[in-house]
């Protein structure tokens, strides 16, 4: 029976959005955001959303959260500046006035 070893590196990025952000707004960036998966090269899955109302007093103002599993740590620097990664990037620049992420390898 074959053995599959898979390395995994996770993406977690938390944003505070800016004032009068709308939720269709956010649609458009989440939908941006999954559709990077195909496209950059080692991006495995990407998820996007808000906190559940139990986690918004622990959030600390964040209140957007993006996941991204990545198949090797290599692959980090590659999904940071590839051409989708940066038009997504773009886009939260508009919409956020900060950002929290943190890279792990599991």
């Amino acid at each position: 029976m074959p053995v599959y070893h898979i390395e995994l590196t996770d993406a977690t990025v938390l944003f505070r959005l800016k004032a009068g952000v709308t939720q269709a707004q956010l649609a458009i960036w989440s939908q941006k955001c999954k559709g990077m998966v195909g496209q950059i090269p080692g991006l495995v899955s990407m998820e996007t959303n808000q906190p559940l109302p139990i986690s918004v007093p622990r959030a600390k103002g964040f209140d957007m959260g993006l996941v991204a599993v990545l198949e090797k740590a290599d692959d980090v620097a590659s999904y940071a500046t590839h051409p989708a990664h940066l038009e997504v990037h773009k886009m939260r620049e508009e919409l956020c006035e900060d950002t929290l992420a943190y890279d792990l390898e599991f």
